[in-house]
């Protein structure tokens, strides 16, 4: 079908969409408006579309334990949790695989959720990260149409390496991410030996209101340990739930995991004319440029004694940030701040922060009231404000967390283009500069393995040039890999080697 024989997008409403990949923003790089109806339309319905585990991240695990500060940062924030060298505050971390569904086997080729809860004195932050720096897309408006091609397809209830691959080499932004997760860092042998990330970018705003932008960086103490493809599918069928056992018997025989906290911080003013878009989630800054800072350690030292209780009910959501902590210009980040808390009201219902894993440890004074399940009542006081009988008064004094953006046009847009703004840099360099032999050679092997199965013959064009794109001996060696071996591979595939050879 051709592209003017194909139909146009609508709303659910039937009206025409004017853009499958760009919020509404002001002007390229602003902030997302409320009033995209299409982009909250597209969330919204995303995130009910299961009941009642996860539309995704699943399957985890979790566990209790403490960040305690060990760098004073004061001059960057004035987060109170911070505030302090040798403070501690509780914490629980959930991970996760990100596709796979409940029961499925947690040792997949997959990203993997990173998501922590800290309890502080002015109420939970919410750092709702991964094991990866980036991520696939950089526009909320896609990441719905991303998890669908993960997933399992309508017709024969199977997930699909074709879609994943269409979807991916029709965006040529996921390179990075895809890079990443084909290499032996998408199967690591547990959570314990694996890094994690905040991806986003985040503002840090200190008691004189000077701002910095933020990157966080969760060291594992205990080393990095990958599994290859063949050691992950045979843990596949040995034991579907090795990534849970290992965290809860390590934890249970007393030895806790640990990773220190690097921040990587950008002065506000660098971000205007930093040779790339800082806030684009799928790419990483050059540690030469900003070297991570050791500012902390996080710590997992107790099991959940109920996993649905805990686990499975444990909501986290990045609107919830401290005061001294704020949003950046980060389209995903945006869209997620409205996309999580939707997604937990459905899923766990509307007073879901009242349950015992999500309730903060500080007091809580809000006017909200009623509802399925709510256990918290605020008795006689008012429910309405402004009042005039003793409910709670917001505080100015405390400031946002926000920065100045110029007004523009209206309008749905990729990023304002700069200097270093390509898709294919950052994961060349990653291969050529970052990965072993041994490393690239499993990226290869992991590639080919999976361009393998059941990819047609278009969508195995597109993404021979897709990591050509990446690095030309990459490129190569993915070609020579799949014109080899058993035979099976597509015209496509052997028509595409035979014209790269002439």
């Amino acid at each position: 079908m051709t592209d003017e024989q194909r139909p146009t997008t609508t709303t659910d409403a039937g009206v025409p969409a004017t853009s499958d990949e760009h919020s509404l923003t002001v002007g390229p790089d602003g902030p997302i408006l409320l009033q995209d109806h299409y982009l909250i339309q597209k969330m919204a319905q995303f995130n009910r579309e299961r009941v009642p585990e996860r539309v995704v991240h699943a399957k985890g695990g979790g566990a209790h334990g403490f960040f305690e500060v060990t760098e004073d940062v004061t001059q960057y924030t004035k987060a109170d949790f911070l505030s302090q060298v040798g403070k501690k505050t509780p914490v629980f971390l959930r991970f996760s695989t990100v596709a796979g569904e409940l029961g499925s086997a947690d040792t997949v080729r997959d990203p993997r959720g990173f998501a922590i809860k800290l309890y502080t004195e002015q109420g939970n932050y919410d750092i709702v990260g991964n094991n990866t720096p980036v991520f696939f897309v950089k526009d909320p408006s896609k990441f719905q149409d991303f998890i669908h091609s993960q997933k399992r397809m309508p017709e024969t209830n199977l997930r699909s390496n074709d879609a994943q691959w269409d979807f991916w080499t029709l965006s040529p932004e996921s390179a990075h991410q895809v890079t990443i997760l084909m290499s032996d860092r998408g199967t690591p042998r547990t959570w314990r030996h694996q890094h994690g990330f905040s991806s986003h970018t985040f503002m840090w705003v200190n008691q004189a209101g000077e701002r910095f932008w933020v990157k966080y960086h969760f060291k594992t103490v205990q080393g990095i340990e990958n599994f290859t493809d063949a050691e992950a599918k045979a843990v596949v069928a040995e034991d579907p739930d090795f990534h849970i056992r290992d965290l809860f018997d390590s934890i249970a025989k007393g030895d806790a995991p640990e990773w220190r906290l690097e921040m990587q911080i950008m002065p506000f003013e660098e971000a205007a004319d930093y040779r790339f878009n800082p806030f684009d989630l799928t790419k990483v800054w050059p540690h030469g440029d900003y070297p991570g800072i050791t500012i902390g350690r996080l710590v997992l030292d107790r099991n959940p004694e109920n996993y649905f209780a805990e686990v499975e009910q444990a909501a986290f959501e990045p609107a919830n940030m401290v005061p001294g902590i704020g949003p950046s210009p980060d389209k995903m980040l945006l869209g997620r701040l409205f996309s999580y808390p939707d997604t937990h009201r459905h899923r766990i219902g509307t007073n879901y922060t009242q349950l015992p894993i999500n309730a903060p440890k500080s007091p809580v004074h809000t006017y909200n009231k009623d509802g399925a399940m709510r256990y918290h009542h605020n008795g006689a006081q008012p429910v309405y404000a402004p009042n005039s009988h003793g409910g709670p008064v917001a505080d100015p004094s405390l400031g946002e967390a926000a920065w100045f953006q110029e007004g523009g046009e209206i309008v749905r847009s990729a990023y304002t283009p700069r200097r270093d703004d390509d898709d294919f840099s950052q994961p060349g360099a990653l291969y050529r500069d970052v990965m072993s032999e041994t490393d690239r050679g499993h990226l290869v092997e992991n590639i080919v393995g999976h361009l393998s199965d059941g990819v047609a013959d278009e969508t195995l064009e597109r993404a021979l040039q897709y990591w050509t794109n990446v690095d030309s001996d990459l490129g190569a060696r993915v070609r020579a890999g799949l014109t080899s071996g058993n035979g099976t591979t597509s015209s496509a595939a052997r028509a595409a080697t035979s014209s790269a050879a002439s």
